[in-house]
């Protein structure tokens, strides 16, 4: 299921308090060429309602609208068909999964996403600090293999990344891409995190790449100004 027109380009993440500032960062970013969705999380979505959300999309645009609960698909299986069809009903185009339920959560989910005509979008490894065991977190070294390889599995072709970790994109990147043919790729990280797209784009040339950017964005004195040149980056491997 083809989500975006481009091949790379930006998602804006929209990790704002309010839908007033909501508006704001769709109505000055909509318009950017490279700029191909737009993710709400758990504040925005338990605040106002995700059709609400969409709604304010569908004002400006067509661009789709992700959905990022922060972390879905931690729950048990039989949560996967309530939790798509809620999106569903939301107006959502696509949602972000970190499975680290287990296997039979993230099938479930995967499941459901697809049934309902939404784009699943399979999370393993995230950007922040102690996450994995060997920097002393919860998740074990070799967990997030496991969670791509079962969405891969599953016809799942939309992968997040940590685009502040480019040896993880190397490596999750060769393995993914010996399981299917065209991966696609949408990486948080980037922007404040310290990530960077040429860096991370580069490593990943020949597969569609989108940078997740966030507060380097609508944190910006110049919010389209600062889109534009997040843009402007990814456009060039176009």
């Amino acid at each position: 299921m083809m989500l975006f027109e481009k091949e790379h380009g930006v998602i804006v993440a929209c990790d704002v308090v309010s839908i007033e500032r909501f508006r704001e960062l769709v109505s000055e970013t909509y318009h950017v060429e490279g700029v191909v969705g737009y993710k709400v999380g758990a504040t925005l979505g338990l605040s106002y309602g995700l059709k609400a959300l969409a709604d304010v999309v569908e004002e400006y645009c067509d661009i789709p609208l992700i959905y990022d609960h922060q972390k879905a698909g931690t729950d048990i299986p039989q949560m996967g068909e309530k939790f798509a069809e809620v999106c569903s009903n939301g107006g959502i185009k696509s949602m972000i999964i970190f499975p680290q339920a287990g296997p039979e959560t993230e099938k479930a989910f995967i499941k459901a996403i697809f049934d309902k005509d939404m784009v699943p979008m399979v999370g393993g490894e995230m950007t922040h600090p102690a996450y994995l065991e060997k920097e002393g977190g919860f998740i074990k070294n070799d967990s997030p293999e496991k969670m791509y390889r079962i969405g891969a599995e599953s016809g799942v072709e939309y992968f997040i990344l940590p685009g502040n970790r480019y040896d993880a994109i190397k490596k999750y990147n060769d393995f993914i891409s010996e399981m299917i043919s065209s991966p696609k790729y949408c990486m948080p990280g980037i922007g404040s995190q310290g990530g960077k797209i040429e860096k991370a784009f580069s490593i990943l040339e020949g597969r569609s790449a989108y940078a997740i950017v966030g507060s380097a964005i609508y944190k910006s004195n110049d919010i389209g100004k600062a889109a534009k040149e997040f843009c402007a980056e990814a456009l060039k491997f176009e």
